[in-house]
């Protein structure tokens, strides 16, 4: 079994922040990584580098509202359809 799991160090040991199935004095492996770099990771810098190299800046945000407000129907009516055909 694997299983990510949030912890706490205090007093030279770590305490687990949510239940685990775990045996008493069971020995499992423990990769420590801290909430910033798990939080980083979680971000997909090659798609973010390419939607730098996409961006218009001649392009302004009332242009952008406009192209949008041309757009039939609205998101919210076509997610309330969705939801009521699942």
């Amino acid at each position: 079994m694997t299983r990510t799991v949030q912890a706490v160090y205090e007093n030279g040991m770590f305490r687990p922040l949510e239940p685990v199935s775990c045996r008493e004095r069971e020995r499992v492996f423990l990769t420590v990584v801290d909430a910033a770099t798990a939080e980083e990771s979680l971000l997909d810098t090659e798609f973010l580098a390419y939607c730098e190299t996409q961006a218009d800046d001649a392009v302004s945000l009332a242009a952008v509202r406009q192209a949008l407000a041309s757009i039939p129907g609205s998101l919210t009516d076509d997610i309330r359809a969705e939801r009521d055909e699942g």
